[in-house]
């Protein structure tokens, strides 16, 4: 059997970092064999400056979207980011498939092995059966009006019934999911909770202020949304409650939710995080207490493009939070790079370390899109994909550093 042998400045293993000392070894498709001394490994070793890595995940994607790259100026707003988003994608759809292929291509070779994909199309289908990556579909289910839950949930049926005829294999999987909650009616997320299979969701959750004051006082912004977009909202009331607390209720201690973007998610939202769940547990027959099990996904450089704001990071890691990456589109994005959100984190938050800000991007997105059996770190057995980065001062990222998939 022929074997590779990777060693470089620092060989992060998906939890540790290890230094110079140590190799990598692997067969030639990628299988994980061990990672031992330098001393013990023999001969024919790659050397490499900077830090090897198992492959990243991201676990926010619309790759669908990727033709719209620099249609929409930056610093808009939430709203005008939306309202330009639906009016517009599909304006000039000539090039959507090649722009497909090319920012996953993109993501391919700068280390992404994983995906967490927001569908509201079969656009990418074509692409996705090459399977270059591992793609978790989420197929969108959006509508604010009670009466149209039904029409919106088979309309978003149809689409993950494409989807399942392409992705049967166990790591190749698709659920239904909500957009946001000022999107999506009570009755819809019940629908969307109750799908048969729907153990992994995602959610874009609290990007803006503007969100929670809607929800909470029925004013604000988005109120501008609904007028231009024609949508009677006159039946709506506001919940008085802010965004987070309003929908988690509708799920199950069973299902696992990527909540994304989080930018104005404080530490009141995480208390009452804690009342929702203990409610859970105890609505459950399960007598083991169970939970909700929560991921926040931070997309920082889309959070920049749409409206200058970073989400409190150093609150999900008092509070012990999963946190996972990714990178939104390329609407809202210059790139598809799981390293320049890590670069963008480290640059705005100096104190964070690479290995945490690493951890999330490789093995947490591993267990949030539930492919921890396969990919997320360098255990004996597992096709995690290998990551090289260059350019790393000390353990810290650089603005010239870059990843490379090398395997």
């Amino acid at each position: 059997m022929t074997y590779r042998k990777f060693n470089a400045g620092k060989l992060f293993t998906g939890s540790e970092m290890l230094d110079e000392n140590f190799v990598l070894i692997t067969e030639e498709d990628g299988t994980v064999q061990n990672i031992v001394p330098k001393p013990e490994a023999g001969d024919d070793i790659e050397r490499f400056e900077g830090i090897i890595s198992p492959g990243f995940v991201n676990c926010h994607c619309h790759l669908e979207l990727s033709h719209m790259k620099g249609v929409i100026p930056e610093k808009t707003g939430i709203v005008d980011f939306l309202l330009r988003v639906m009016k517009e994608r599909n304006f000039n759809t000539e090039g959507v498939q090649q722009a497909i292929e090319d920012a996953e291509e993109e993501m391919l070779h700068s280390g992404i092995v994983a995906v967490g994909d927001i569908c509201n199309t079969t656009d990418t289908i074509f692409q996705k059966r090459k399977r270059n990556i591992y793609y978790h579909n989420f197929i969108e289910a959006i509508g604010f009006v009670e009466a149209t839950a039904e029409k919106r949930f088979e309309n978003s049926k149809e689409i993950f019934k494409q989807f399942a005829s392409v992705y049967p294999l166990p790591l190749e999987s698709n659920s239904i999911a909500p957009h946001a909650p000022y999107s999506v009616s009570e009755k819809l997320f019940q629908l969307i909770a109750n799908f048969p299979g729907n153990q992994l969701l995602t959610v874009h959750n609290q990007e803006s202020e503007e969100e929670n004051e809607f929800l909470y006082a029925g004013t604000g912004d988005f109120l501008r949304l609904y007028k231009e977009l024609g949508i009677d909202i006159s039946f709506f009331q506001p919940k008085k409650k802010r965004s987070l607390e309003i929908y988690l209720h509708h799920f199950y201690p069973n299902q696992s939710l990527i909540l994304v973007h989080d930018v104005v998610t404080n530490e009141e939202d995480l208390r009452e995080l804690s009342v929702v769940s203990r409610q859970l547990s105890a609505e459950t027959i399960n007598p083991k207490p169970q939970t909700l099990n929560l991921f926040f996904c931070l997309c920082p450089n889309a959070n920049e493009y749409i409206t200058g704001k970073l989400p409190d990071v150093d609150l999900f890691i008092r509070k012990n939070c999963s946190v996972v990456i990714g990178t939104d589109s390329l609407a809202s994005n210059h790139q598809l790079s799981i390293l320049e959100e890590l670069k963008t984190l480290q640059r705005k938050f100096p104190h964070l370390e690479t290995k945490l800000l690493m951890q999330w991007a490789t093995i947490n997105g591993a267990y949030a899109l539930q492919l921890d059996n396969a990919i997320g770190n360098f255990q004996p057995g597992k096709q995690p994909g290998i990551v090289w980065i260059d350019n790393i001062q000390g353990e810290k990222f650089t603005p010239e550093s870059k990843s490379r998939r090398v395997l």
